[in-house]
């Protein structure tokens, strides 16, 4: 019994003792809190926590295959207008006197400040509607903007944004001026996690006033962001390089489920929409607290990271010489020849082993550096700058369709190299006269010379033979009248065929087939196209996938995120016999032929063939009829690894083109066009 209460005792002992450690700690806690830093929870507990912050992270860079340089960033400054700061909605009145005070401040320096609102005043000082906006006007007009009917006008909805935003004590001029700036808030769905750019790019002295009068301003703050910027000239590659703006309506549900903000910049265009995934960097993240006194505190937690940088297959300075070598012929062309177009054109330079696109030039072209105040204006423009015509625009190539059909008939076995035609300069057919607009004066004509020489004839006459199917398998194996595949957006063109023909409710005929023999009818290729079915010639009968993409690399260099070889779309298995052929013909055509002025000296030698086609165009109201010049060539002969395709736009035929081209090969063959040219300091591209 003695042991059994001991132990009981000791049981208590324990237990109390255990209690009292946990009491001792309790008010060691308490201590700890409210002694040591009692301060600094208070503080925290008064402290009302928002919504993280997105901090913009820099896009990634584009340069060159050699390191150079073509898109980057600089750090700029904006203005915003943070929630946490700014007056409130229920202090509209307040927030209208910050606002005209901001845009006051502003247009005293002459600083531009961001003006959306799909209202302006006309010359005669009555509000309008602007030109080329109707879907930011239908959007203004909607159930969760105005909510006024379609048919409201500009008045309607000035009246309208005056009523929600308190602004009748101000001139319509102000108003409207405020109204802008209040229903960006709205679009933006304004809040701390939503900032709101009030102007990007802003003078530092004009920065320094506004924090100088903090006072005046509340809630207006300063933001160092990164901006694009072209590092070449606007006009060279704008097809290629493409732009970024802000996020349209349309597009807000689908980026925002991607974790875009309302407020970021999108690539629109060019490499900049197409590399979006990889350019776009990682946004940081600040935590933003408001105590119960109005003070605001950011804490950083997680720094922005810069995305990936782009490099390009693209030359930049082969790039430079394609373009002033196609605006130069184009121009000769016009002083030495009354042309009813104005000067246009493309030319295309492929790597015949790779895919790899060295320059692609679409004139006339536009300053993508001031595209912003000229859309309207290029969106109109009846030469249609912003058509890139390397990869849109489709043509009926004429006379360089030719090798096709040389091939497909040496492959079919309807001709070979011993095989003649007879040239009268007309070809009869079903009661119809085709003609062959060179004259060969009833000479017999091989494969190799009809190529030289560009006999219709013959290939009408090799055409018949073939058919309609077996002219199209080949075209087909070519890459012909279907998309390349390259990374950027690109029309198919068509294939003319019976099948097409009906399903434009027509019948084929004997006269199509053939007119499809030297590419009339409906046949309509892209420049790309062309410029790739050249390169599967030249390096004997391998098709690949063209390519503006080299590789993308981390933002520090430090990885590889993706390499771009060559990639093989066919093996066309066209015998070499069949290819070496038509490669004669096309060797003739440039140290002989039409060609010779500019390729017969090019060292290590030439193929090329020409080419014109006819075309119905609208000009100024009255229906014309024009020829385009067409150009594909390529070398070194014996090993090619270059392809080129020029394209001369109311030209009479495709000979000058061979100027434009030869300025190429003199760059590229002159070593400053190898890979191992010299690149930015620190920097290994793939």
């Amino acid at each position: 019994m003695a042991a059994s209460r001991s132990s009981f005792t000791l049981r208590r002992l324990i237990v109390l003792g255990f209690i009292f450690l946990v009491f001792l700690s309790f008010c060691g806690t308490l201590v700890y809190f409210q002694l040591v830093h009692g301060e600094d929870y208070a503080a925290a507990g008064n402290a009302i926590a928002g919504p993280n912050v997105a901090i913009p992270a820099s896009r990634g860079e584009i340069r060159d295959r050699n390191g150079a340089p073509l898109v980057i960033n600089r750090q700029s400054d904006s203005i915003v207008l943070e929630s946490a700061r700014f007056p409130d909605k229920k202090e509209q009145e307040k927030r209208n006197e910050v606002i005209l005070r901001l845009i006051n401040l502003f247009e005293s320096q002459n600083v531009p400040w961001i003006d959306g609102l799909p209202l302006i005043f006309d010359g005669n000082g009555q509000i309008a509607f602007p030109e080329d906006r109707e879907s930011d006007v239908a959007r203004m007009k909607g159930k969760d903007m105005l909510d006024l009917n379609a048919y409201a006008t500009p008045q309607n909805c000035l009246d309208a944004l005056i009523k929600l935003y308190k602004l009748g004590g101000y001139s319509p001029q102000d108003a409207r001026k405020i109204a802008s700036v209040c229903y960006a808030l709205r679009c933006i769905q304004f809040r701390i996690s939503n900032p709101y750019t009030f102007a990007e790019d802003v003078p530092s002295s004009l920065v320094a006033l506004i924090m100088e009068d903090s006072a005046l301003f509340p809630g207006v703050g300063r933001a160092v962001v990164p901006v694009r910027e072209y590092a070449v000239e606007g006009k060279l590659m704008p097809h290629i390089l493409g732009r970024v703006a802000a996020i349209d309506p349309d597009e807000q549900e689908k980026l925002q489920g991607k974790g875009y903000q309302l407020n970021d910049l999108v690539g629109k265009s060019g490499i900049e929409s197409a590399m979006e995934d990889y350019l776009r960097g990682r946004d940081g993240k600040k935590a933003v607290r408001v105590d119960r006194d109005g003070g605001v505190t950011e804490e950083i937690l997680r720094e922005p990271e810069q995305g990936n940088t782009v490099v390009l297959t693209i030359d930049v300075q082969m790039q430079r010489v394609a373009y002033k070598a196609l605006e130069q012929i184009l121009y000769e062309y016009r002083q030495t020849k009354p042309n009813p177009v104005d000067p246009a054109g493309a030319m295309l330079v492929l790597n015949c082993k790779t895919g790899e696109v060295l320059a692609s030039v679409s004139y006339p072209s536009y300053d993508i550096t001031t595209y912003a105040e000229n859309a309207a204006k290029l969106a109109t423009d009846p030469n249609k700058a912003l058509w890139n015509r390397c990869l849109q625009a489709t043509y009926s190539p004429g006379s360089t369709i030719k090798p096709s059909v040389a091939i497909a008939g040496l492959e079919e076995g309807v001709i070979n190299q011993y095989s003649v035609v007879r040239c009268h300069g007309i070809f009869e057919i079903a009661g119809q006269e085709f003609k062959c607009q060179q004259h060969h004066d009833n000479r017999n004509l091989t494969v190799i010379s009809a190529l030289k020489d560009s006999c219709n004839v013959f290939f009408y006459d090799t055409g018949l033979k073939l058919g309609i199917g077996k002219m199209n398998e080949y075209r087909t194996l070519f890459g012909l009248g279907q998309k390349t595949g390259v990374e950027l957006p690109e029309s198919a063109g068509i294939l003319d065929s019976p099948a097409y023909r009906e399903s434009v409710g027509q019948t084929w005929t004997t006269g199509l087939t053939v007119q499809a023999a030297i590419a009339q009818a409906s046949n309509s290729f892209t420049v790309i196209q062309m410029a790739n079915y050249c390169a599967t010639i030249a390096n004997g009968g391998t098709r690949y996938v063209p390519h503006f993409v080299k590789s993308i690399k981390s933002y520090d260099y430090s990885d590889t995120v993706l390499e771009k070889g060559a990639e093989i779309a066919v093996e066309t298995a066209i015998s070499q016999s069949s290819i070496a052929l038509v490669k004669e013909g096309m060797r003739q055509v440039a140290a002989t032929g039409y060609c010779r002025h500019y390729l017969s000296d090019l060292a290590g030698g030439a193929g090329a063939k020409t080419g014109t086609n006819q075309e119905d165009r609208k000009l100024n109201g009255v229906r014309v009829r024009i020829n385009n010049g067409f150009l594909i060539s390529f070398a070194p002969y014996e090993d090619p690894e270059l392809a080129v395709f020029v394209l001369g736009d109311g030209f009479d035929s495709g000979t000058l083109c061979s100027k434009a081209a030869r300025a190429v090969y003199d760059y590229y063959f002159s070593g400053r066009g190898e890979s191992d040219a010299p690149q930015t300091e620190n920097v290994l591209l793939g």
